[in-house]
């Protein structure tokens, strides 16, 4: 017997005058509508961010080419201005505290304006001038800030327009929404580099201004989004410093966790520009397959959290990040061009879908906690200790680049990942829920 398998659509199934296609449909959009609060301005939100990931998308694609092409900063010049692009998130917490009369949705757009001012001014050519590195350096700063202001608050807003029991559901669709807007702003960016060099002959220098002046766009846009007629004006209470012995280790995890964060985000793309002559479109590219890929990692890297405890997950994510880190410092050395390329990018996905297992810090850090409110007061001094590593070893690993070769400082990253792991084999078993 011959057993035919025809595909089949779910529009050939009527259940009572209704296809099964449109049924879910139906079911799908009831389960967003009954997440949120009525008239909270979840739309306008959600638009804003989802904008708003879009200019994030196309500047990361676009950032690191622009300053090792245009003006030409080597490792250390980029450990540099790493520095004062990280040291906004040092000072948040301050930030916060000095607009504590606003409220949360006025903190985004501020933020958001910030950054439309720091993306335009990147058009002037500030390269011809003879402080043009520092001058850049400083944009970057601004653009920074803004970037900065809206980290903390997008979260606290969409907990705001959501149902109480359905916060959790909110915060997910605001990741999902951000990394989507990631995705479709590598795209753009891909799109702008390979047609504007193959078909029309445009130079470097004006393509990037046209991505500059895209992202002040789009950062306007999100701006004009956030204008809710229902959205509330209240300020929240703003996080404050907690230093707990109970979460030393704590502490320590994100000590750990911010040096080899901050190697990776600061010159893995940039061995990937200077060692293998990667172009913009293919950064963008890069960036953007990182961000789908996690669009579906993250869900997947929460329930493992979930199944096999917060403990076995800092574990073992970090054994993998240790070869991930020899690979990508030694790969060239190893393996000829081109396998050492395909080995560099696989090991740059697998960084960015690692990143995502700090969420399994916050599981631990809730255990620990009273209250909600130390769960935020705690997170707030991780950040800070997490800007305060990451803007020391920026420089650093500049100059160990510099001096003594990419080896050695993915090496170091390797060493960090190895003492996280210690840490995290010191923290008790979670109970089985």
């Amino acid at each position: 017997m011959v057993l035919l398998v025809l595909p089949v659509s779910p529009r050939l199934f009527a259940v009572g005058g209704e296809t099964i296609e449109s049924r879910y449909r139906m079911m799908k959009t009831l389960e967003i509508r009954d997440t949120f609060r009525t008239g909270a301005g979840a739309r306008a939100f959600f638009t804003s961010i989802l904008v708003w990931g879009v200019g994030v998308g196309c500047f990361q694609a676009t950032m690191n080419n622009f300053l090792s092409e245009i003006y030409g900063m080597d490792s250390l010049d980029r450990g540099v201005l790493e520095f004062f692009r990280e040291f906004p998130g040092l000072m948040l917490v301050f930030l916060l505290a000095l607009l504590h009369k606003l409220s949360d949705w006025k903190i985004m757009r501020l933020g958001t304006l910030i950054s439309m001012i720091g993306a335009a001014l990147l058009v002037i050519p500030l390269e011809r001038f003879a402080v043009g590195k520092l001058a850049v350096t400083l944009v970057i700063m601004l653009w920074s800030t803004g970037e900065h202001l809206v980290l903390p608050v997008r979260s606290t807003i969409a907990m705001q327009v959501a149902k109480p029991e359905c916060a959790g559901r909110s915060l997910g669709l605001l990741t999902g929404c951000h990394n989507f807007g990631m995705v479709a702003g590598s795209g753009i960016v891909m799109l702008i580099f390979f047609l504007g060099r193959r078909f029309f002959g445009i130079g470097e220098t004006a393509l990037f201004d046209t991505v500059w002046l895209l992202i002040a766009l789009l950062m306007l846009v999100s701006v004009a989004s956030t204008f809710s007629r229902n959205a509330p004006n209240i300020p929240t209470k703003r996080p404050r410093l907690c230093f707990d012995r109970k979460f030393s280790k704590f502490y320590a995890l994100e000590l750990f966790y911010g040096a080899r964060k901050q190697i990776f985000l600061t010159f893995a793309p940039y061995v990937i520009i200077k060692e293998y002559g990667f172009s913009t479109a293919s950064m963008a590219l890069l960036f953007g397959v990182c961000a789908a890929v996690n669009i579906f990692a993250a869900p997947q890297i929460g329930k493992l959290c979930d199944r096999w405890g917060y403990r076995n997950v800092m574990i073992w994510d970090t054994v993998v990040l240790f070869f991930v880190c020899l690979m990508y410092g030694f790969a060239g050395r190893i393996f000829a061009p081109a396998a050492a390329l395909a080995l560099v990018c696989v090991n740059f996905l697998f960084d960015a879908v690692i990143s995502t297992t700090s969420m399994a810090t916050g599981i631990y850090v809730r255990d620990l906690a009273a209250n909600p409110d130390e769960i935020t007061a705690t997170f707030s001094t991780g950040l800070s200790i997490n800007h305060l590593i990451s803007i020391a070893v920026a420089p650093l690993g500049g100059w160990v680049w510099k001096s003594f070769g990419v080896e050695w400082l993915f090496s170091f990253a390797a060493v960090m990942a190895v003492c996280n792991t210690l840490f995290a084999m010191t923290l008790p078993k979670p109970p089985r829920r």
